[in-house]
């Protein structure tokens, strides 16, 4: 079974609050790593663009397979990852 987002940006308030809180983790953990956005990107696999869209006020649908890279990039568990 695939599961297309984990996180979603529906525009329902809890949706958006947990998109809004995910790209606040995301960030601070990037920054505690001492990561830039671009070392994140390559470590995930991910374009650059889609590490701004996730850390951004607004951001988008993430699937659960760029949530595990992301989460290997950091050499974190997913659940650290989405510990928020």
């Amino acid at each position: 079974m695939v599961v297309k987002y984990a996180v979603s940006c529906q525009h329902g308030r809890g949706m958006e609050n947990v998109s809004i809180r995910f790209a606040r983790r995301l960030k601070d953990l990037r920054r505690r790593h001492h990561l830039t956005q671009e070392r994140l990107a390559e470590l995930a696999q991910v374009s650059i663009k889609h590490v701004q869209r996730l850390e951004s006020s607004k951001p988008c649908g993430i699937r659960l397979v760029t949530l595990a890279r992301i989460a290997k990039a950091f050499r974190i568990s997913l659940s650290t990852l989405l510990r928020f």
